[in-house]
């Protein structure tokens, strides 16, 4: 059972009231994504209005997208799903860091600042804290439990514009504050580092009422692996939604027109039989994605111990 599968079942209801008399639109990341180590058993969705959604996969991310267009009045949404999750797992101390020169070109968009993680901004604080520790797994390990450290956990502490440099200044913040300033850490240090969704499995309840969940995925040697910034939750148990830059790429729910939200609820219940096992907290490194294809000649060697900041040349 050591490396036995985890499976969960999840439901995700949420409720809107539409005052717009023409409607209103809305764009949804609440389908369980399909990977090589995420598989979708079953899944339902439940809409309170005869709408038909359009429901599109992004190829990169594999992310789902659902798109609909709503009447005025209420819009009840519940969402049902068994998802299995194999994880890879890897001995933390083989895990190196990629030369920028070898990383995958589909991975380097996630080396650059974005809107909530500025990483440009963060290169003098990542390399005086991080710069001189050994290159790898270890290195973004620390840097997690610096972020844990420094960041308290409160709930309704931040709101749609907090951003990396802001959480570190304040030093409070939920799961995406965290998120953020470990992303941009990581980035400073030529660390490809992205957001990933999920639910907050493991949570402790005098925390909140379970939640969306945000998360670390950090690229090193051949593929994407887990940290949980806020150390709020189990990385065994995160289902993943959605990935991005930040959290503008990974709402749950996007909305166009005049609608009140109502806070979501979310269910997560992990299931335990004779080929699976429930989350727990682990020393091993886990991924739920495949690896990417061979890196380029040269490229054996991971990482470096030296100062290699970088700098950017923009038109005017």
């Amino acid at each position: 059972m050591a490396n036995a599968a985890i499976r969960l079942q999840i439901q995700v209801d949420l409720a809107y009231d539409i005052r717009d008399p023409a409607g209103a639109d809305f764009v949804f990341n609440i389908h369980a994504a399909h990977t090589s180590h995420q598989t979708v058993e079953n899944e339902q969705l439940v809409l309170s209005q005869p709408v038909e959604p359009d429901i599109a996969t992004e190829p990169a991310t594999s992310t789902r997208f659902m798109r609909l267009h709503a009447n005025p009045g209420p819009l009840h949404l519940t969402y049902t799903a068994t998802v299995c999750i194999a994880h890879h797992r890897e001995d933390p101390a083989a895990l190196g860091e990629v030369p920028v020169r070898c990383i995958p070109l589909e991975v380097l968009p996630y080396i650059y600042p974005s809107r909530y993680c500025q990483s440009d901004r963060l290169m003098q604080l990542a390399f005086r804290n991080f710069g001189q520790l050994a290159p790898g797994y270890s290195r973004v390990l620390a840097i997690q439990q610096w972020v844990q450290e420094l960041v308290t956990f409160a709930s309704a502490t931040s709101n749609s514009s907090t951003s990396a440099v802001d959480t570190l200044v304040e030093q409070v913040g939920v799961c995406r504050d965290f998120t953020h300033l470990m992303i941009a850490l990581c980035r400073a240090l030529n660390i490809p580092a992205r957001i990933a969704t999920g639910t907050d499995y493991g949570a402790d309840p005098a925390l909140g009422p379970p939640d969306f969940h945000a998360y670390v995925e950090a690229y090193l040697g051949d593929r994407w692996y887990l940290f949980d910034a806020s150390g709020t939750a189990i990385p065994m148990g995160f289902m993943r939604f959605g990935t991005g830059r930040d959290a503008a790429d990974v709402a749950f729910a996007t909305i166009f027109g005049n609608v009140v939200a109502e806070a979501p609820v979310l269910h997560t219940q992990a299931l335990e039989d004779a080929n699976s096992q429930l989350p727990r907290r682990c020393s091993e490194a886990l991924s739920t994605t495949a690896p990417s294809p061979a890196v380029l000649s040269g490229c054996a060697s991971f990482g470096s111990t030296a100062d290699r900041r970088s700098f950017r040349q923009l038109p005017a």
